[in-house]
C-alpha cells in the first residue's frame, strides 16, 4: 500500500468514529441574538447571558462589533498579552459552557492589521457595540475536563438527562 492510500485509509477510519461519536450527539439548536454596549467586559458578560438562560452547550454563531482593549493568549505561549486601540472584531469562534468556554478572536486595527488568539476571560472591553448570535444546543451539555492527550482540560460532551 502505498503512503498516500495508507494515509487515506487511516483518514477514513478517522472519519468513521468521529462521524459515529457526533451522530450520538445531535442536538437541536436556538438561537439567542443580544448586543452588548460600550465598556461591556464581554465575556463575563456572555457568561452572565448564559447564566440568566440556563444554557449548559453553545457555541459562537456569528460577532460583529469593536473592542478597546483585548486580551489574547497566542499559540504556544502560556502569558496572554493585552492590546489597547480601536480594533475591529473580524472573528469570534468557538464553544460555551456554563463556566466558560474556549473563545478565539481575531481582530482588525485601524491600519487593517489582523491578529487573534485565544481570548482570555477579562478585559476585552467593547468600544461601540457587539453584536452578538449565539446557537444554543438544547440536548447536551459542555464541560471541560481531563483527558489523555492533552495538558489542557478540554472539551466534554455529554447528553442532558
Amino acid at each position: 500500500m502505498s503512503h498516500n492510500n495508507h494515509l487515506a485509509s487511516r483518514c477514513i477510519k478517522y472519519l468513521d468514529v468521529v462521524v459515529s461519536a457526533a451522530s450520538e450527539m445531535q442536538s437541536s439548536l436556538r438561537t439567542l441574538a443580544v448586543r452588548f454596549p460600550a465598556n461591556t467586559d464581554l465575556l463575563p458578560a456572555i457568561q452572565q447571558l448564559l447564566a440568566e438562560h440556563n444554557i449548559q452547550a453553545a457555541c459562537i454563531l456569528t460577532c460583529v462589533g469593536s473592542l478597546t482593549s483585548a486580551v489574547l493568549r497566542y499559540a504556544n505561549m502560556n502569558e496572554p498579552t493585552t492590546l489597547r486601540g480601536h480594533f475591529e472584531i473580524v472573528s469570534l469562534v468557538g464553544t460555551l459552557d456554563s463556566k466558560g468556554g474556549h473563545l478565539h478572536l481575531s481582530i482588525a486595527d485601524n491600519t487593517g492589521r489582523t491578529i487573534g488568539g485565544h481570548m482570555m476571560p477579562l478585559g476585552n472591553l467593547v468600544y461601540t457595540t457587539v453584536e452578538l448570535v449565539i446557537g444554543v444546543l438544547e440536548q447536551i451539555q459542555f464541560t471541560r475536563g481531563p483527558v489523555p492527550d492533552s495538558q489542557w482540560d478540554e472539551l466534554i460532551i455529554q447528553k442532558t438527562s
